[in-house]
């Protein structure tokens, strides 16, 4: 099983000029913990985590240092640590040297480079360009779907039908990829996270259950009103 069979697609982002105030209310409003931040071709710039935002409102970077680090030159004393705790949009405040795999990576590596680097998340990058991200709920979802973790990758038709899903959800407006994630092992469909609507989790199972290669469908999906596009 790779990245690709188990990343949330339908990434949500920033630009490098929005406000602080703007990712921070992202944050909350979509209930996620960190934005990746790209540019206009979709190329990852760095990103920007609720870790980012509590040191900036506590002055983590700012606390006292000792005088021994004063006199020989302390090396977190540079302008970068400054711009992120002074900084008004996204690019300012924003992690620049950010871990990325590309969409082949294994569960098995992502899992241990998230435990390695004491991180949440992954994202996918291939070409430069971010196409998803990992997290470690998906990490947890991909345990339950194939609680072996057996090294053999998911079929094609299991890459096929996640693909076909999300393709399908994609050109309906009840449907907000940005919130679910879907997982498909050996034919079952797995659902994850929320939607808007009884009736959008009604949709997305039969959605599932008229797929070719389908055997059974399980949802986890919780319901909750949208929140506003305003990024």
């Amino acid at each position: 099983m790779f990245a690709l069979d188990i990343m949330t697609t339908n990434v949500i982002t920033v630009r490098p000029e929005h406000t602080v105030a703007e990712v921070a209310k992202l944050l909350i409003d979509r209930r996620i913990s960190a934005a990746p931040v790209v540019d206009d071709e979709g190329r990852l710039l760095g990103i920007v985590s609720e870790g980012d935002l509590v040191h900036r409102v506590l002055g983590d970077n700012e606390a006292p240092r000792s005088w021994w680090l004063t006199i020989l030159g302390d090396p977190t004393d540079i302008p970068d640590e400054y711009a992120k705790l002074h900084g008004t949009t996204a690019g300012d405040v924003m992690t620049r040297d950010v871990i990325t795999v590309p969409s082949f990576t294994s569960v098995n590596s992502i899992a241990e480079l998230l435990e390695s680097h004491h991180i949440k998340r992954v994202p996918i990058v291939d070409e430069g360009r971010l196409v998803g991200i990992v997290s470690r709920a998906n990490i947890i979802q991909a345990l339950i779907a194939r609680p072996s973790m057996r090294p053999a990758p998911a079929s094609k038709s299991d890459q096929d039908i996640r693909a076909a899903l999300l393709t399908e959800f994609a050109n309906h407006p009840w449907s907000n990829a940005s919130t679910f994630n879907v997982a498909v092992d050996e034919g079952v469909v797995r659902y994850w996270g929320f939607v808007e609507s009884d009736g959008a989790k009604e949709a997305m199972r039969i959605a599932a259950e008229n797929m070719a290669g389908v055997k059974s469908v399980e949802s986890n999906l919780g319901v909750a009103s949208r929140s506003p596009d305003y990024i």
